[in-house]
């Protein structure tokens, strides 16, 4: 895999492809590279909280919901079922202060990347963005 980039997606970066916003460019010039595209069962779990609370909230129409719907379903992304070490866990909350699920997302790259070195995460939630660039995790 040391050809290929390997990104690990957290749910900010992609609610930006799938909604526009100040990161859907760089977010979708991203989900373009080829590579390998990775989500965690925690960030299906989000996006798909997020695309439901915009629908019942009404904030968008149906037909857009949709196309996220359709758009998050067909991306590029393989999904992951595996949990971060908690060492990680333990270790990065300690380091970095960060709400759950971002040092979630944080600890499930480090975990990720003892068996994948090249591994990135890409976020746009600024608290994580600034420990992923600590760990040397950042694209």
């Amino acid at each position: 895999m040391k050809d290929k980039p390997v990104i690990y997606w957290d749910t900010s970066a992609i609610i930006s492809v799938l909604f526009k916003d100040a990161h859907s460019q760089e977010a979708w010039s991203c989900s373009r590279q080829e590579g390998i595209h990775l989500l965690s069962s925690l960030a299906i779990a989000e996006t798909y909280a997020v695309i439901n609370r915009i629908d019942r909230e009404r904030i968008l129409p149906e037909i857009l919901i949709n196309a996220a719907l359709e758009a998050f379903e067909q991306g590029p992304w393989h999904s992951i079922n595996m949990n971060p070490d908690n060492k990680q866990i333990k270790i990065l909350g300690r380091k970095w202060p960060l709400r759950g699920a971002d040092l979630w997302h944080l600890a499930m790259t480090c975990t990720l990347r003892e068996s994948l070195p090249e591994i990135r995460i890409l976020t746009f939630d600024q608290r994580l963005l600034i420990a992923a660039r600590g760990e040397e995790l950042h694209i």
